[in-house]
Order: C-alpha cells, then structure tokens, then sequence
C-alpha cells in the first residue's frame, strides 16, 4: 500500500470535494489561502481526453499552485491503457496523488463505462485501479464512489476496491440512482468501516472518507463522532464561503465587506488564470453564493449577473455598492 501524504495527516482529515466547473484552480487558490483544508483535489478530467489530440484544451483543468499542497488529480475514463499513460502524466507534472472518480451520475460520463457505471463492473474497475497504480507506482491512489449503484451494495462493492490496498476511499452516502434526491445517510460511511475494519488488520489501513449533505466543520466533526470515518469531504458548503475548512472561523461570521472583498479578488484570479480558457459565465455562477443573505443582496446580483463580463466591471460594480451602502 503506497500511502505517499496520507500518513503524514492528522485525523480527522478535512478534504475539498471535487466538483465540475466549480473547483477550478482559480477558486482553490481562494480557499488554499483562506481557509484551506487538509486536501484538496482538482476538477475530474477524462484519461481519454488527455490521451486525445485536445489534450491541451484540458491541461488547464490540471493547472495547480504549491499553496495547494497536498494536491490530488482526479480522473475519470474506462481504458485501463489510458488511466496507465495518464497515471504516468500525472506523476510528470508532480501532483501528489491520484484519485479516479467511481460516483459520477452523468449520463455522459457513464456511456463511456466510467463514473458511477464502475460499481456494475467491479472487474473493470479493479483492472484500470491497477493500471493507475502501474504507471505511478510512487504516488497515492484513491477512489471517489458511492454505496451502491440501485441500492446499497458497500458489502460486494468496497471489498473489491480494498483488495486493490488504496490509499483512501471516499464514499458518497448515497447510491447513483438516488443522485442527491435524499438525504445522505451516514449509517453506511460506518458500514463501509466495519467492512473496512474487518477485512484489512494491522497499522496500514485504507483511509474512508465520507461524504454527503455535510455543510461545515461543526458538522463534520459531528459524523467522524457517529461513524469513526477517517475524515470527511465537503462540497456544496464551499460555495460562496472560502473560509469553510478555516478551524479559527467556526461559529464566527465573515463581514459582507470581507466577502465582497474576496469576491472580487476570486474574480480577478478567474480571468488571469482562466479567462483565455474559461468563459466568464462560470464565474457569475459564484456571485449568487457570494452575494447572499443581506440587505439589498438581491439589487447586487442582479447588477452583476446583467452588467458584468469582466473583473474590472465587477470590481466597479461591488465599490458602487459598497460606497452607497456602508
């Protein structure tokens, strides 16, 4: 078992979920700076692709800065052959691990065999585990899936993942086909310990990580209690709230002048890193979590989502707001 970074870290652990379009590297530099968790993972990014002609065009999502530390690329495919020569490009441009996405519910990403259509095909999921650990034999391998595919199979499904010893395995709390239509149920994330616990002995254990419906440290801390999980991995409360894995901030609340600050310096890393890439409506898809739950809000964002296309514009826009308000 290559463990790399994970032995290092403190437990609980505290990671960054990876998420489409939100968690690029301009927004995990605000968090690395402001509240930054124990991990942090990248965008998920397609092996076929990266082994494709448009390679460069997905290169960016795999853009990192050192602040980032520990960083972990996530990817996502089939083809064992491709997760080997990605495996090996990962390792070149010196991340720190390798984590492949098992959970997945898009439509897309499943007709390529990959995503949360792995739990139907455990063989192929242990085969392209393998390949990923062949081509980075240094470097950490984990896996990012769910309890199940149509209902709870963590008794068949996590013992095939842990016979391939990863470094940590995150689970989502709820199955494929129930999306996030229910709540997360945590009962599993201890199932998948006891399933964890009973099979692997010794010091050297595959990490579990849980995830689902959990919205801040408080939260989390809560869960590690209930289940005896490793660690947990937040998503959604990270919208709009850079601070949320900062320990000094819990049960503190950031000023609207603070977060308005932040917005428009998130804003202005967007363009000088992604502008060229990236069209500025994924940006504006923060402002409606930045900009929420104060007086006049509303006006705000409305100003912003209709007259802003860049950050200069934003940051006229926010000073305007800011001036007549306070």
């Amino acid at each position: 078992m290559i463990q790399g970074f994970w032995k290092n870290l403190k437990k609980p652990i505290m990671v960054l979920a990876p998420m489409a379009n939100v968690t690029d590297c301009a927004f995990r530099r605000i968090i690395a700076k402001y509240g930054k968790p124990d991990v942090i993972w990248t965008e998920f990014v397609s092996c076929d692709g990266l082994m494709s002609r448009g390679r460069e065009h997905l290169m960016v999502d795999l853009k990192y800065s050192e602040i980032e530390r520990p960083i972990v690329a996530q990817i996502f495919g089939s083809k064992p052959e491709n997760f080997f020569k990605t495996a090996q490009l990962i390792k070149e441009l010196g991340f720190d691990g390798i984590d492949i996405n098992m959970g997945c519910p898009d439509r897309n990403v499943e007709k390529q065999g990959a995503g949360a259509c792995m739990i139907k095909n455990p063989e192929s999921a242990k085969e392209v585990i393998l390949a990923t650990m062949a081509g980075a034999p240094d470097l950490p391998v984990s896996v990012k899936t769910r309890i199940g595919y149509n209902k709870n199979t963590l008794s068949e499904w996590l013992p095939v993942l842990l016979s391939t010893n990863l470094a940590a395995i995150t689970i989502h709390a709820r199955t494929r086909k129930e999306m996030s239509l229910v709540p997360a149920r945590w009962g599993h994330i201890k199932e998948a310990v006891e399933i964890r616990d009973a099979i692997q002995t010794g010091e050297e254990k595959t990490l579990i990580l849980g995830n689902g419906d959990v919205k801040n440290l408080t939260e989390a801390y809560q869960r590690v209690e209930e289940t005896s999980c490793d660690g947990v991995m937040i998503g959604r409360g990270i919208f709009g709230n850079p601070w949320l894995f900062n320990k000094d901030m819990i049960g503190k609340e950031i000023s609207i002048k603070e977060k308005l600050r932040v917005m428009v310096e998130h804003t202005k890393l967007f363009e000088e890193l992604l502008g060229e890439h990236k069209g500025f409506e994924l940006m504006k898809k923060h402002y409606k979590a930045y900009v929420n739950g104060f007086d006049k809000a509303k006006e705000l964002r409305i100003e912003l989502m209709e007259k802003s296309d860049n950050a200069a514009a934003v940051e006229t826009i926010v000073n305007h707001f800011l001036a007549k308000n306070f």
